[in-house]
């Protein structure tokens, strides 16, 4: 690919010292590149009648400032550049019309989109050009080490992993989450009120931040019902119709850890009285797969199991 620029290069390429600047024709080879060798490189095709461009380059450059330097961005204007915009096309990227971005790795292209996007949906383009780059931030690092440790049943480390995640970048929600998840599974209840009351406020709707409270609602009601475990079960031998009883020792499977007996318990209830307390077994449900995270292995058997009982 870098032949196409070699007669447009302008020299070698400099040193990479601003994260966001200006590109053209002239220096693309060195800008985005050559630079792209060291550090993925998003370039920006935008032009001064585009409205969507107002809203996303700001947006772009927001987000390249918060990675300290692990990418760069370059602005190019499609107006004053159409011989280099010709020449993409000519590669096959989707250069009619903008804004386009392009992301560059290693002199190569790594991806590209047209039109706005959110915000989020930018930091979560860049975070994917980082760990193709092999340069994710730390706290990135930090967030994917802690989970493997609460899978693995290490919860005070990965409690320790989350939280000095929670140092290097406090915007995460899977910090946040994963900070109360690891609480919750060494039984501290109150630490893990007392992190969620410090989630930032932007952040408070995040599937990470509701499923985490969730969790902490499960674990007090899941506490409560363990302590009259064995009499719920007695409830039960004498009466397995006993839908209260069924329900609250799912509570306390689920505080046990026992995922799939609490699953089962409600499924159970659904079996046998699909409406008993207002659908209230399956809500209830719904409450566990979120606090479990819909793609653990627990909810999605359960979750296959309740469709077949919905839908038989």
């Amino acid at each position: 690919m870098s032949t196409l620029f070699n007669d447009t290069a302008g020299g070698p390429a400099a040193e990479v010292v601003n994260s966001i600047i200006e590109g053209d024709q002239a220096n693309f080879m060195a800008d985005v590149i050559e630079a792209s060798q060291k550090l993925p490189v998003l370039v920006d095709f935008w032009a001064t009648w585009c409205g969507p461009c107002k809203t996303l380059t700001p947006a772009l450059e927001r987000v390249t400032r918060a990675q300290n330097g692990r990418v760069r961005l370059v602005k190019i204007d499609v107006d004053k550049n159409q011989e280099l915009v010709t020449q993409l096309s000519r590669m096959g990227l989707p250069m009619q019309s903008v804004p386009t971005v392009v992301a560059f790795w290693q002199g190569q292209i790594a991806d590209t989109f047209s039109g706005a996007l959110p915000e989020s949906e930018l930091k979560r383009f860049v975070e994917a050009l980082l760990k193709l780059s092999g340069t994710a931030a730390p706290g990135e690092a930090l967030i994917a080490e802690a989970k493997a440790m609460l899978e693995q049943g290490q919860a005070d480390a990965a409690a320790q992993y989350f939280g000095a995640a929670l140092q290097e970048a406090p915007d995460k929600p899977e910090a946040w989450g994963g900070l109360v998840r690891a609480l919750l599974a060494m039984g501290e209840e109150h630490q893990a009120e007392d992190v969620l009351a410090q989630v930032p406020v932007a952040l408070a709707e995040h599937p990470e931040i509701s499923g985490a409270k969730a969790a902490l609602v499960l674990s007090q009601e899941g506490r409560k019902a363990q302590a009259a475990m064995s009499g719920l079960e007695a409830r039960l031998a004498v009466n397995p119709d006993d839908h209260e009883a069924r329900y609250e020792l799912a509570s306390a499977l689920n505080a046990s850890g026992a995922r799939a007996e609490a699953a089962a318990a409600l499924l159970e209830i659904i079996k046998r009285d699909r409406a008993w307390n207002e659908d209230g077994a399956r809500l209830q449900l719904l409450k566990f797969f979120e606090a479990w995270g819909m793609d653990d292995p627990a909810s999605m058997a359960a979750r296959r199991k309740l469709s077949a009982l919905l839908f038989s």
